[in-house]
């Protein structure tokens, strides 16, 4: 009877500590990456204006202060990112902007509560539309490059979606 008793103990530990997992309040930001310096590239660094652009984020997101960093994996996401992850002294994660699934997923088990996320004219949006369940977001044209989504989830539902000029 002693075991069983530990049983229930751990089994309710480990339910609320689920619960808790999915009862955060996060914030996601997700930023298309700055301009890019040549359209003929697979992977082009980012150019002066995108730099300037990367600079300014830190600027226009601080209040936000990220705990995490996620780019997809080409120079210009991660440099868009760098500025910021720098000044909050964190390192950027990679992720696959083909599976936003398993990001989601991973965002919404960690503990962490503020995320920045950069990504491309054609995946940024999705992602959006992904946290949402909902299709509102149609893909950036190609030279459009200063959207902020601000996804707010409560209790594991998305509370609200902001868009942000910068």
């Amino acid at each position: 009877m002693k075991c069983l008793g530990l049983i229930s103990i751990a089994f309710c530990i480990l339910l609320s500590a689920s619960v808790s997992v999915f009862a955060q309040k996060k914030t996601i930001i997700l930023v298309r990456h700055a301009e890019k310096a040549d359209s003929t590239s697979t992977d082009p660094e980012l150019s002066p204006e995108g730099k300037q652009r990367a600079e300014r984020l830190v600027k226009v997101l601080g209040k936000y202060e990220p705990g995490a960093f996620y780019s997809t994996d080409f120079k210009r996401t991660r440099d868009t990112a760098r500025p910021f992850a720098d000044k909050r002294k964190k390192t950027i994660e990679t992720y696959d902007a083909r599976k936003p699934n398993e990001l989601i997923e991973a965002i919404m088990k960690s503990k962490t509560k503020r995320f920045l996320i950069t990504g491309h004219s054609n995946t940024i949006p999705g992602l959006a539309n992904a946290l949402g369940k909902k299709d509102l977001f149609k893909n950036l044209d190609d030279s459009e490059y200063g959207v902020i989504w601000i996804v707010r989830i409560k209790n594991g539902q998305v509370d609200r979606i902001e868009i942000l000029p910068f």
